[in-house]
């Protein structure tokens, strides 16, 4: 995701020599980016009660071990529901 932004920021640069309402359209996707996106700091910390000196490390790994315990209750409701179908994927796992 990252790629492209900074991949578009460059083509909207390029375009802004022309015209430089494109400047603000890259400087616009590059705040939107930082704010919303992957390295934004606003949605991904909300600070919880715990907070000490390493605030932004429980958060991530709490959002690490959410999607984990996700990924494992999809897990055993795929087995529960598809049975033949993952003791198949185990044989073929093992041989």
């Amino acid at each position: 995701m990252g790629t492209i932004v900074i991949s578009g920021t460059v083509v909207l640069v390029i375009l802004g020599f022309g015209n430089h309402t494109w400047w603000l359209v890259a400087v616009a996707l590059l705040f939107v980016y930082m704010q919303y996106g992957r390295g934004g700091t606003s949605a991904s910390s909300p600070g919880g009660p715990s907070g000490g000196a390493s605030g932004a490390v429980p958060g991530s790994y709490r959002a690490y071990r959410d999607r984990r315990d996700k990924q494992a209750r999809w897990d055993r409701r795929y087995r529960r529901e598809h049975p033949l179908e993952s003791r198949r994927q185990a044989r073929e796992r093992k041989g």
